[in-house]
C-alpha cells in the first residue's frame, strides 16, 4: 500500500467556451475500469447530442490501468492530454469525460490539445483534490486529570484527533502518519508522565484537503 496519493474529492464538473465550442469536462473518483466505464456511459447518455465526448482514466496504486479516448477527434487531441493532466498533477483512481459541443470554428490540433487539456485541469480544480495519507490509528486512555493537558496537547500537534470518548476515563482517538508511531508514542508519554494506555487500532486512509 502507498503511504499517500492524491485523487480527486469525489465527483465535478467545470464549463468553458473556447472559440465558440462548449466544451464540458467532468471528474470523478473511481476505483475499478467498471466504474471509470460506468461513468463515461453516463455522461456519454446524458450528452447525447454532444458532438465528441472525450475521455480518460487513470486506476491503480502504479497506475496499472490507463485509458485515453478521442471519440472521434483527431488523433490524440483529445484523450492523451486529459491523461497528461492527470500525470502531472499525480492524481490516482480519477476519470474525465470532457463533452464538446462544436461551434463552428475549427481549433487545429494545438487548439484541441489545449481546449481539452484546459478543460481537464478547470474541472479538477472545481472538483479539488485530496491527499489520502496512511494512517495508525492509537487509543489513549487516560484519567480525567491528564486529559485537558493532553487533549491541548493534541490539538496543537500535527496528529489527528478523531474522537474523544468520556466513561469513567477519557479515551482519544487519534490518527499518525505510518512511520512515526514511535514519535508519538514518546510524545504521549512525556505529555502524561507515562500515565496512559496506548493501544494501537486500525490502519487506515485519512483524506487531507489540499
Amino acid at each position: 500500500m502507498l503511504d499517500k496519493y492524491y485523487t480527486v474529492k469525489h465527483q465535478g464538473m467545470n464549463e468553458l467556451v473556447i472559440q465558440k465550442s462548449r466544451f464540458i469536462g467532468y471528474v470523478k473518483r473511481v476505483e475499478t475500469e467498471e466504474e471509470a466505464q460506468a461513468f463515461i456511459q453516463e455522461i456519454k447518455k446524458k450528452h447525447y447530442d454532444a458532438t465528441h465526448n472525450c475521455s480518460a482514466y487513470l486506476i491503480g496504486e502504479h497506475d496499472q490501468i490507463q485509458k485515453a479516448n478521442d471519440d472521434g477527434e483527431p488523433s490524440g487531441t483529445a484523450g492523451v492530454p486529459i491523461l497528461e493532466v492527470l500525470k502531472k498533477q499525480q492524481l490516482k483512481d480519477t476519470a474525465v469525460v470532457v463533452t464538446r459541443y462544436f461551434g463552428g470554428i475549427k481549433l487545429g490540433a494545438g487548439g484541441l490539445i489545449r481546449a481539452y487539456g484546459n478543460t481537464t485541469s478547470q474541472a479538477i480544480k472545481t472538483t479539488g483534490v485530496v491527499k489520502r495519507q496512511r494512517m495508525q490509528g492509537f487509543s489513549i486512555i487516560v484519567d480525567y486529570t491528564l486529559s485537558g493537558k493532553l487533549e491541548h496537547a493534541l490539538r496543537q500537534s500535527n496528529y489527528i484527533l478523531k474522537t474523544i470518548n468520556y466513561t469513567d476515563k477519557v479515551e482519544f482517538i487519534v490518527y499518525v502518519e505510518v512511520g512515526q508511531e514511535k514519535g508519538f508514542r514518546e510524545f504521549i508519554v512525556d505529555h502524561t508522565n507515562d500515565q496512559a494506555q496506548i493501544t494501537e487500532t486500525d490502519t487506515t486512509y485519512i483524506e487531507i484537503d489540499m
